[in-house]
């Protein structure tokens, strides 16, 4: 085989790669946007209105959808610009090689202790809390507006940021790894119209940034004192202690890659019995 039949193939096989990458990354960022889920709806459905139309020969149908294909690109540019401007700068944020810091396990244990000693606070005295984790996507633009404070995370500190009328108290606080990095940011609100009327604009931001981004949003109701967390587009209201709890350690734990069976894993398992039987 030639060195060009080689660089050939290799061409070839990149060529694919980086539009499956591509389309693996705007699915990733569009599947948590409601807007840009409706639009590829309504695009799937304009596609089988059109099979439809060949197939039965409705002339007037298919020339109305040929001006739909004509001048519809167009028109989803200018009326979801937004929705499709923040996609890509989603795909922009994101950090191919994860978070900035993967924490150990005793800094894990340490950071759940500091935050549920301050969410405990909250609750028992009805003191409202927004607090977002950063995970695999940056949330630097966020950052940038808020008042940086690079400081380490703990119990104290979140509980002097929200206490009421304080300058900082009704922004979010956004941490990274096992440090709190600023405080004051403001996140945009989601637009989701199945989400209670009875939610105020703390969970609303809350559900926002986690349709943008696969942060997780931890929130203490003002009125209520109840938690609440919202991640990956959904959110979870009146959780137990507990369900936080689990939840806040998920969070904070590092993904796991997993290359092998678990069948593999088990006759691993057998033959290192047998050997010690032996």
């Amino acid at each position: 085989m030639s060195l060009a039949v080689l660089w050939n193939s290799f061409t070839k096989i990149l060529d694919i790669c980086i539009i499956w990458i591509a389309i693996y990354y705007i699915i990733k960022n569009v599947k948590n946007n409601i807007k840009m889920t409706l639009l590829i709806k309504g695009i799937i459905i304009v596609l089988i209105v059109k099979v439809i139309s060949e197939v039965l020969n409705l002339y007037t149908v298919g020339m109305l959808l040929e001006y739909v294909f004509e001048w519809g690109p167009l028109a989803v540019i200018v009326i979801f610009q937004p929705e499709i401007r923040s996609v890509l700068e989603s795909l922009g944020r994101t950090q191919l090689l994860g978070r900035n810091k993967v924490l150990t396990v005793d800094e894990r244990e340490k950071a759940v202790y500091e935050i549920m000693k301050a969410v405990d606070f909250f609750h028992k005295n009805k003191i409202g809390a927004l607090m977002v984790i950063e995970r695999e996507v940056s949330l630097q633009q966020y950052i940038e507006g808020a008042q940086k404070i690079y400081a380490d995370l703990n119990e104290a500190l979140l509980e002097t940021i929200f206490f009421p009328n304080t300058a900082l108290h009704d922004g979010g606080v956004i941490i990274q790894g096992n440090r709190i990095t600023c405080a004051g940011a403001v996140f945009k609100t989601s637009m989701n119209p199945d989400l209670s009327k009875k939610l105020g604009t703390r969970h609303r931001a809350a559900l926002g940034i986690a349709e943008e981004s696969d942060a997780i949003a931890l929130i203490v109701s003002e009125e209520t004192g109840k938690f609440s967390i919202a991640q990956d587009g959904k959110l979870d209201y009146n959780l137990t202690t507990e369900e936080f709890r689990m939840r806040l350690i998920e969070a904070l734990s590092p993904k796991k890659e997993v290359f092998f069976d678990a069948k593999d894993t088990d006759d691993d398992e057998e033959e290192s019995a047998g050997d010690n039987n032996a």
